[in-house]
């Protein structure tokens, strides 16, 4: 019985559950011609019932395939993914491999393969939707969600894939809330592809998705044609990975050669560059506040209560105003508003969504305690070039006396070289610091909180509490009259990572908790 769409997705239920698709099948012939993989005659009626890359939850009739990551080889787990039932393996050539008894097909890639194995599998739903995709080290996720809002005041069906989570046009679509995996702001191939095509069945006609460095070295959206490629900024993060900027940067460069229309921020050195770069096959739009660019974003006002501005190209002119605070709401909205009026998005709608627009979760996110005289943001800034923009926009709207508290923090078992650079910016821009954990992972958090003070300006008032959930008290307990409390890092994020694990943790709840707490002292 070949797999039905609605099987294949499980969006009947809307549940990611593989266990409830258990009975349908694809057969490995039909898999292999899909995706150019050469199948031995007596195995294309081969039954594949799901598509995995970890060995511990292969199940009888899927089809495992083999990646090699930093720490483990899959590889070495062929053996047990056919003692869990696997009906067929993928690994890659040059390899010296056990003999088994199911299929054994060997590629070149099997992380490229993957993918399109996916896409296969889920019927190609990247072909019937018009994807958009923003890559960049910061505003991804404001781009993101801002055209998805302009789509949806359009009328247009669509769909949103990020950071945040997923979003179908019939809501929020769960994508395995247990597994690490799942917050990574492009999901992995199975999920991906699964997602795309829930949506397609949905009738979602458009899709906004960010687009990360992560997924594109490793693959994962190869047989995507995007309709747009967004490139925001870059500036120095996952250099744990890419090494250096220079591989950063074409590694991002990659989405261009997958769009038929780029747009591109050339107000950043490097969109600069990209714009300019030989070999660039897609028709690229520059966005910046210079003269000379395609759109170009003239008489800015930045303010507590959002943001103003004109975006002017040729004779057309579209008068913007957006809510959220922040100078970088301003090169985040004006290239939401390019893409859609490169996708034929009337001006109107795109003014009409940006006015009522209310921001994303963690981006500049004000909280409100009850009677508080002072100011709470949350923000996700966790990147030297994210964390002074953040500051410099704080600093911009301020009025005269009031003070910059930040607290914030540095992730565990990533790139280090930012640790000091952070508290440098840190502490030229903030009155005073608390300095805490954020994500510390596998690392002593003591250790990366030496390694930001190393940063500091010894004369800058700062405290070190390496409990986030104690810094957050005390930060609580010190602001004072129009005092501007910045919590940076965590932004969305609903928990934290130490050496034990993923623990529950919300910023908004362990702020009102040490508000209750100050009004009980």
């Amino acid at each position: 019985m070949k797999l039905t769409e609605e099987k294949r997705t499980g969006c009947k239920n809307r549940s990611p559950d593989y266990t409830e698709e258990r009975g349908f099948y694809m057969r490995l012939g039909e898999l292999c011609k899909e995706t150019g993989i050469l199948c031995p005659p007596e195995d294309t009626k081969t039954e594949i019932v799901a598509i995995r890359t970890l060995a511990s939850a292969v199940e009888k009739g899927d089809l495992f395939v083999c990646l090699c990551g930093g720490q483990h080889d899959g590889h070495d787990y062929i053996p047990e993914a056919i003692a869990r039932g696997a009906a067929c393996v993928i690994a890659e050539r040059g390899r010296e491999l056990p003999v088994v008894g199911v299929p054994l097909l060997r590629v070149r890639n099997t992380r490229k393969t993957l993918a399109w194995l996916c896409a296969a599998f889920y019927g190609h739903p990247e072909r019937t939707l018009t994807v958009v995709g923003v890559t960049g080290t910061n505003g991804k996720t404001s781009v993101a969600h801002m055209l998805y809002a302009i789509l949806r005041e359009g009328d247009i069906p669509c769909g949103l894939i990020g950071t945040t989570g997923v979003r179908t046009p019939a809501g929020e679509l769960p994508i395995h809330p247990d597994d690490p995996l799942a917050n990574m702001t492009t999901p992995d191939p199975g999920e991906l592809f699964r997602v795309l095509a829930c949506m397609r069945e949905e009738g979602a006609t458009h899709v906004v998705m960010e687009v990360s460095s992560h997924a594109l070295a490793l693959r994962k959206v190869d047989p995507i044609r995007f309709c747009i490629g967004v490139f925001t900024n870059l500036s120095p993060e996952h250099l744990d990975m890419h090494g250096d900027m220079e591989h950063y940067f074409w590694t991002k460069a990659r989405l261009f050669g997958h769009c038929q229309t780029g747009v591109i921020n050339t107000a950043d050195a490097y969109g600069r560059r990209l714009y300019d770069a030989p070999g660039m096959t897609c028709r690229r739009i520059s966005c910046s506040a210079s003269l000379g660019a395609d759109y170009t974003v003239t008489d800015v006002s930045c303010g507590l209560e959002g943001v103003r501005y004109r975006l002017l190209s040729g004779s057309l002119c579209v008068q913007i105003k957006c809510p959220v605070s922040g100078v970088f709401t301003v090169q985040n909205s004006a290239e939401a508003a390019v893409c859609a009026l490169e996708m034929g998005i009337p001006a109107q709608v795109i003014r009409r969504a940006l006015e009522g627009f209310c921001g994303v979760p963690g981006r500049m996110e004000r909280v409100l305690l009850p009677g508080a005289d002072f100011t709470v943001l949350i923000d996700y800034a966790h990147t030297p070039d994210a964390l002074e923009k953040l500051l410099l926009s704080v600093r911009q709207m301020r009025r005269r006396q009031e003070r910059i508290l930040l607290l914030f923090g540095c992730g565990g078992d990533r790139d280090r070289s930012k640790r000091r650079r952070m508290g440098q910016i840190a502490s030229r821009l903030a009155d005073f610091l608390i300095i805490t954990s954020d994500n510390s992972r596998s690392e002593d958090p003591g250790s990366i909180i030496d390694e930001i003070i190393k940063g500091i300006d010894r004369e800058r008032a700062y405290i070190v509490l390496p409990d986030r959930r104690d810094a957050i008290r005390y930060a609580v307990s010190v602001a004072g009259s129009g005092d501007i409390l910045l919590l940076a890092g965590k932004g969305h994020e609903h928990y934290e990572i130490d050496r034990t694990g993923r623990h529950p943790f919300c910023e908004r709840e362990q702020l009102l908790a040490a508000w209750r707490l100050r009004g009980e002292s």
